[in-house]
């Protein structure tokens, strides 16, 4: 869309306008007189509109040299409109797992002396190709996989903390990088990060495991600067259930109790749903509740390639009313299910014009999932790439209005709607949900503890074990061993 800037033209024609409206009759006298003695005005007398008009021609002639107005783009010129929108809108991606990659191979030092972003790098990112791919911002996914020894959502696990870790090597990157990255956890920093010339970092968490089937823990990921959680991965967890799990046989059992009070939560704090790798039931339920728009982070299409990671037809119309966004993913096997290798960039045009036929333009954003595949389509095969899908898609027939959408300002607009409601919900008085999981084991204390309420002894004691003899003093311990 090219810019529109007031001319020194314009401004001759919007002040010549107002000087024929201003008579000496209609203006009360006001015109101005340089000779008043002279009979001849209309040599010597002037509208206040035309000294303003040539006014302004004096201070804005000069500037036009430097401050020229937007030449018309070729319609064909498919670079050049691409070029153009990515310099206005910032294109946001919404799922790398760059992160992942500090844990697996540099155990998160990132300032080990083999790593440094501003090299080109194997893999799909790096920041001289960020730039080449004109980004505006990008949120890290902070990904820890399902723990396979987790029979059960209660059973011991690692997980909360390796999260954290991926939270922290996350804002270290970040800063380490300032020059080019910025935190953002609002919307509205992400646009003042891109009016800077910088590109815009934000967290994202990539399961619900990773919160240990607690709400509190929800809250404690969002003041760490977390701004979605992808309600399930590839396993079931208390909140709800998984595309993998009905892709291998499950129950499709959707959203639990639990899940509905952390959908709440989450529209209370300001912290968007992502429903990208739950099950279709689970999709359906969440829209039947949600009170703010919901994002997929990185899915396709079910009706272009019927893989169960894809949105089915009857989620988008849901997601029209919601006002949500499908960020189209790049991964080879949801694209091209029965030969990913032969996936191309068409492949993810073809699953951006299907949720824009059946959900409108509003509806879509870019979430390529970088790091997540081995391999990416071709023609999109790291994010120096991205101009390249902007440009198919206009050639395809979108606008530059659509083209902006599809970048970041839906992704932009669903973020700052989620913030309005959860104020709205803030300003209610709403207070945090305090339920949890209804099969967890709650610590036991001592019989001795000095309980606050009454009954509460008579209630714990049975099941409390005595206070071990450490605390107790008074009491000589033998340390003589046998």
């Amino acid at each position: 869309m090219a810019d529109t800037m007031t001319t020194p033209n314009s401004l001759s024609r919007e002040y010549d306008n107002q000087a024929q409206d201003s008579s000496p009759e209609s203006s009360n006298g006001r015109a101005i007189v340089l000779h008043p003695n002279s009979r001849n005005h209309g040599i010597w007398s002037f509208s206040r509109g035309t000294i303003i008009t040539a006014a302004f021609a004096l201070l804005l002639g000069p500037l036009t040299f430097f401050w020229p107005q937007q030449q018309p783009c070729d319609p064909t010129d498919y670079a050049e409109r691409t070029r153009r929108i990515l310099k206005q809108t910032p294109l946001i991606d919404g799922h790398n797992d760059l992160p992942l990659m500090f844990r697996l191979e540099l155990r998160n030092q990132i300032y080990d002396e083999r790593f440094d972003f501003n090299n080109r790098l194997l893999g799909h990112t790096d920041l001289s190709r960020m730039r080449q791919g004109m980004m505006g911002g990008q949120f890290w996914s902070v990904f820890i996989d399902c723990d396979a020894k987790q029979k059960h959502f209660e059973d011991p696990s690692w997980v909360v903390r390796d999260t954290l870790e991926q939270i922290d090597v996350t804002h270290r990157f970040i800063e380490q990088y300032r020059k080019d990255l910025q935190f953002c956890d609002t919307p509205s920093c992400v646009r003042k990060a891109f009016r800077s010339g910088r590109i815009a970092s934000m967290i994202g968490i990539e399961g619900g495991h990773q919160l240990g089937s607690s709400i509190g823990s929800v809250r404690q990921m969002y003041s760490l600067g977390a701004r979605y959680m992808t309600l399930t991965h590839n396993c079931d967890n208390a909140f709800a259930t998984s595309a993998t799990t009905v892709a291998t046989g499950g129950v499709d059992h959707g959203l639990t109790k639990l899940g509905r009070e952390v959908i709440e939560e989450m529209n209370r704090l300001g912290m968007m749903v992502d429903l990208s790798h739950v099950s279709h039931q689970t999709m359906r339920d969440v829209l039947g509740i949600a009170k703010a728009p919901v994002i997929f982070s990185h899915s396709g299409a079910y009706q272009t390639t019927q893989h169960l990671r894809n949105v089915p037809d009857d989620v988008l119309r849901q997601l029209k009313y919601n006002g949500g966004v499908v960020m189209a993913v790049f991964l080879n096997g949801f694209l091209n299910k029965e030969n990913p290798s032969a996936a191309t960039i068409h492949d993810v045009v073809d699953h951006i014009f299907h949720i824009a036929d059946v959900c409108g333009w509003d509806c879509v954003g870019i979430g390529a999932d970088f790091f997540g595949p081995s391999f990416a389509p071709t023609g999109l095969e790291d994010v120096s790439k991205y101009p390249n899908l902007i440009e198919l898609v206009m050639q395809r027939g979108a606008t530059d209005s659509q083209a902006q959408s599809l970048a970041g300002e839906n992704i932009l607009r669903v973020w700052e709607q989620v913030e309005r409601k959860a104020q709205q919900i803030q300003a209610t008085g709403r207070k945090p949900i305090e339920s949890e999981y209804s099969e967890r084991e709650w610590t036991k204390g001592f019989a001795e503890d000095p309980y606050m309420l009454r009954g509460s002894r008579e209630r714990l004691a049975a099941d409390a074990p005595p206070m071990p003899d450490v605390y107790n003093t008074g009491k000589k311990t033998d340390t003589s061993g046998p």
